[in-house]
């Protein structure tokens, strides 16, 4: 069995006397079964000769450490972020180029996430079962007012935002658009991951602090600075680097639209149900309830695991992973469900016609297929692009495709009027590339009005709903 990895990431700014002494603490920590480790050093414009240390590094252990050298001092945050983006490990873990924390704890950071049970990991010195040195008040008292203060902003219960052991699944913080330099890294770190709904663990650890004349280096400024991340973090959504996620994830604060659409669909559903694409779970939610089985799956790795989160309660779900251009991912569901649901997903798959196969082949005779798409090509825009649709459809041209894919088309619905002509504006005129998560918060809040009035708008739908049925 290949061995899982984590990526040990060191940022180092005039550490010369101790930055040997804890890659040798690195190598020498155990780690969970079943684990190996990388290096990764960023020497982040170093004046002394850590830069000359870690280069002894790369001789003392050949092959398991990379060096990265800033041309001049940019801060921890910007040394992590390069750090990070050549990590290849399963999980990263941060580790200060100095010795206030124990590489030793790397068992209890790592072993929730190992376990599957966590998402991120963050060492607390302030949940004491080993060894604290005690240090300053003032500088206690200013992490404790700093980390109330995220706290707030991210609606969390840390102990110690401002550790630097954190620990988190890699796939997940490469995913997050991280862009503060020096120690902000730290609030806007965990209010990213707070908005992202990750399940955030502490673990106690050893904490060894310095004094500021052994080289201690956060101070006045840092915690100013940090507040206005803060602020800047707890106001902003820009939690995702891929737009099409991020629009998805904006759909996740419209319930009254997520209803309306399942509410839609629920008469057709049977007993045991397969979604494709069911993405952060906004329709699983509404249409889990009251089925003897429910299979959410998708082919994106974080929205699985958003999926896991949110679900995780629910003892009629299973969660698996499942490419709808895939016929041999259908293979082990031949026969197992009466219903398919798959809303804004063919519009994604370059082969349609091969996707609407698969549906049919894993479904049991006399199920049916529920599906939503986008109406109308004249309307495609940058919105369609970012979500990356290939293409949005004619009731004739998804009619005709059902049909041969072998279904008895049921019914062929109209769905949501009230938004084609902001799509078109966005999409269409204004080039955007995201929805708005104020628009649609506001939109939200008045579809008990646009249900009422959808049908008798005098244009045409946003999208479809075919309801397609295996002889």
């Amino acid at each position: 069995m290949t061995p899982r990895l984590v990526s040990i990431l060191v940022p180092v700014y005039n550490e010369e006397e101790y930055i040997l002494p804890v890659l040798e603490r690195v190598f020498m920590a155990p780690l969970p079964d079943g684990l190996e480790r990388e290096v990764i050093v960023v020497d982040d414009g170093s004046t002394d000769g850590s830069a000359e240390a870690a280069e002894e590094a790369l001789g003392r252990w050949p092959g398991r450490i990379r060096l990265i050298r800033h041309g001049r001092n940019r801060g921890k945050g910007a040394a992590v972020r390069t750090a990070l983006g050549e990590a290849q490990g399963e999980f990263c873990l941060i580790q200060d180029a100095d010795l206030e924390y124990d590489p030793g704890d790397y068992v209890k950071l790592l072993t929730p996430l190992v376990e599957g049970k966590a998402d991120a990991v963050y060492g607390s010195r302030f949940v004491v079962a080993g060894e604290r040195r005690v240090l300053y008040f003032w500088h206690w008292l200013a992490n404790r007012i700093l980390t109330t203060a995220c706290n707030l902003a991210a609606d969390l219960n840390l102990t110690d935002v401002w550790t630097c052991y954190k620990a988190c699944r890699t796939a997940l913080l490469k995913s997050i658009p991280l862009s503060s330099d020096r120690f902000g890294i730290e609030p806007e770190l965990t209010i990213k991951l707070a908005k992202r709904q990750a399940r955030i663990y502490e673990t106690p650890i050893s904490y060894h602090g310095r004094t500021y004349e052994e080289g201690k280096k956060i101070g006045v400024a840092d915690a100013i600075a940090a507040l206005w991340v803060i602020v800047r973090c707890w106001l902003s959504s820009d939690i995702y680097k891929d737009a099409g996620a991020a629009t998805l994830d904006a759909f996740t604060s419209a319930p009254r639209f997520n209803r309306w659409m399942a509410d839609t669909i629920r008469p057709y559903l049977g007993e045991t149900v397969l979604e494709i694409g069911a993405g952060l779970g906004n329709l699983s939610r509404h249409l889990a309830p009251r089925r003897k089985l429910y299979i959410a799956t998708d082919i994106d790795a974080e929205h699985l695991a958003r999926l896991s989160m949110r679900l995780r309660h629910r003892p009629n779900l299973e969660i698996r992973r499942l490419d709808l251009g895939r016929p041999e991912d259908f293979e082990a569901l031949a026969g197992r469900v009466d219903t398919v649901v798959c809303l804004n997903v063919l519009e994604h798959v370059e082969d349609d016609l091969g996707a609407l196969r698969n549906l049919y082949a894993v479904l049991a005779s006399g199920g049916r297929a529920i599906l939503l798409v986008p109406n109308d090509q004249s309307i495609y825009g940058t919105l369609d692009e970012a979500l990356g649709h290939f293409r949005r459809y004619s009731r004739r041209e998804l009619a005709d495709k059902l049909e041969r894919a072998g279904f008895r088309l049921e019914g062929l619905l109209e769905f949501n009027r009230i938004s084609r002509p902001g799509w078109y504006l966005a999409g269409r005129l204004l080039k955007r590339r995201t929805i708005s998560p104020l628009a649609l918060w506001l939109f939200d809040r008045m579809v008990w009005l646009w249900r009422r009035i959808d049908r008798f708008l005098p244009w045409a739908p946003t999208s479809l709903i075919a309801v397609g049925r295996k002889p």
